[in-house]
């Protein structure tokens, strides 16, 4: 009995490396440092976003040079465990399909588990689950099983995703409560930033493992395993929590009655999904994300199909016009176009945020809308007065918006329904995610090929879809002008809503001394670490935007 006494109180005093009494943050801890530990793990899985990468290369890696083509009458289930043909695109495809159902689903199952347990264990099984699944498809790739890929990348490396994606909000949140939008965006921003950097890196890898008897890419899987895996892991142990009671010095909250739309107190994640603004906020995301995933999606043909021969100086010249090398050359500087548009995503998700501590979440969303309706409507005027300038610049805005929306959520959340459980609430909320990366590129999509079988001009077939997205952005301001503060019955009573102090043995309980500090050396060193790989995919995509206005 008293051996188990002992071993509990050990227990109890000495918690275990990932537990979240471990990471609770004591005297001269700087919180600039969170920020680019959740940027390291953001910018990692951010690389979901860059899969189609590796869809052309996949395609021919039997072939080498040339796709092996399969019989053509077999199916999607003997593209799972066919040795003897090469993938088709589409069947490689589907891989973005499961990366953000299981994103939005494993946030949505795990977020409440993520708020117990804290953030470090939670960045690092995605970090397990984000690299081990880039292992097992290069198992794979090598074995050639497709089954394999969608196993370990799409399945566990979503759940990954999920729980990466999630794991540092709550804690920003809680670190600058003064600056929500800011802290939220700043680490989202590493998401969009993802592909920015894994893109062009995995296709230097490709090219330095590629022989004549590989195309590849398993090695390039097995490498950026373990890049990911340092990266995420020094995040995952760099997360900190503040105390209870801690806040910045010098900050106190604004009283009720000077932000009426900010909730002084907690709504239970188990009570949030009750409440009409829970699904308002659904429906402002997933309109907002639909609209602009579906351009994402179709950003390269889109440009082509719409500018054909003006693209090189030969505006007389439709798409349809064009033979097989200049098609080649206006794919290139699509490319260029793409890349534009990801860095507006990127950038729009830290400027956007930002600008909501200022504006507030409402009025923000209420500018995507608004101003979204109006470039979404004027898009097909600009595509037929040729106006190429007008054009990449009305879609550079609207994709800064699809990442302001990603950015400003959390902190809108945190708003409504407090703090306590925003991780959890977000988790649950990024459903909507999920449906709009289906809903946007269906409308696009299925659109695009109905106004081509109808014979219209490949320059116009966007007309209607640019119209049916700025729909979608009226619906999005009517929701979001329906959002209200939460009713009061649905906070927690004071006695529940405390969290009971943990003694982290050594004695910094509430804010003395925890949080503050400017520009120091370890806060440099931690931005340099992040900020020199976000440097080189912003070179490299302003190296592909030079095709785009050269």
């Amino acid at each position: 009995m008293v051996a188990a006494d002992q071993t509990q109180g050990q227990g109890i005093g000495q918690p275990g490396l990932l537990d979240r009494e471990r990471i609770i943050a004591h005297a001269g801890f700087n919180r600039w440092l969170v920020p680019p530990a959740a940027l390291a793990i953001h910018l990692c899985i951010g690389m979901a976003y860059g899969f189609s990468v590796f869809w052309l290369p996949l395609s021919q890696s039997i072939g080498i040079t040339a796709p092996v083509a399969c019989p053509a009458d077999a199916g999607l289930l003997n593209a799972l465990f066919t040795t003897s043909c090469d993938w088709k695109v589409a069947d490689l495809g589907w891989m973005y399909t499961l990366f953000f159902v299981l994103l939005g689903s494993s946030a949505a199952i795990w977020g409440g588990w993520l708020e117990r347990e804290g953030p470090r264990k939670a960045g690092f099984v995605a970090a397990i689950c984000w690299c081990g699944g880039l292992l097992i498809s290069a198992i794979g790739v090598y074995t050639h099983q497709l089954w394999l890929m969608w196993l370990g990348s799409g399945v566990i490396g979503g759940i990954g995703l999920g729980l990466g994606y999630i794991s540092p909000v709550s804690t920003l949140v809680k670190w600058f409560p003064d600056r929500r939008g800011m802290a939220t965006g700043m680490a989202i921003m590493g998401f969009g930033g993802g592909a920015m950097i894994g893109s062009p890196l995995a296709n230097m890898l490709m090219n330095g493992f590629k022989t004549e008897t590989s195309v590849g890419v398993w090695e390039t899987f097995v490498v950026l395993a373990v890049i990911y895996f340092v990266f995420m892991m020094a995040g995952a142990f760099g997360y900190r929590i503040p105390p209870q009671g801690w806040a910045p010095k010098g900050w106190t909250a604004p009283p009720p009655s000077a932000k009426p739309m900010i909730a002084h107190g907690n709504v239970h994640v188990k009570d949030a999904h009750k409440t009409r603004q829970f699904w308002l906020i659904w429906a402002v995301l997933c309109l907002n994300v639909s609209a602009g995933i579906g351009v994402l999606g179709m950003a390269s043909p889109m440009l082509q199909e719409i500018f054909g021969g003006a693209l090189f100086g030969q505006p007389e010249l439709g798409f349809s016009d064009l033979n097989p090398d200049q098609k080649k050359m206006i794919a290139g500087v699509a490319a260029g176009f793409t890349g534009l548009l990801s860095l507006f995503n990127i950038v729009g998700r830290f400027f956007w945020a930002s600008l909501s501590d200022k504006m507030g979440r409402k009025m923000t969303y209420f500018t995507f809308f608004a101003l979204g309706i109006v470039l979404y409507a004027s898009a097909p005027s600009l595509a037929h007065m040729g106006s190429k300038i007008g054009f990449v610049v009305a879609f550079g805005i609207i994709l800064s918006m699809y990442g302001g929306g990603f950015a400003t959520v959390p902190a809108y959340l945190a708003d409504m329904f407090g703090t306590k459980f925003v991780g959890a609430i977000h988790g649950r909320l990024l459903t909507a995610w999920s449906t709009a990366g289906i809903l946007g590129p269906v409308v696009v999509n299925y659109i695009r090929e109905a106004q081509i079988a109808a014979g219209v001009p490949r320059a116009q077939v966007y007309d209607y879809t640019m119209y049916i997205l700025a729909g979608f952005l009226v619906l999005g301001f009517i929701a979001n002008a329906l959002i209200t503060p939460v009713d009061r019955k649905w906070f927690m009573k004071d006695e529940d809503a405390a969290a009971p102090v943990v003694n982290t043995g050594n004695g910094q309980i509430g804010s003395a001394g925890v949080g503050s500090g400017g520009l120091d050396a370890k806060v440099v060193l931690a931005w340099l670490a992040v900020g020199i790989p976000i440097a080189f995919g912003v070179y490299q995509t302003l190296q592909s935007v030079v095709k785009l206005f050269g």
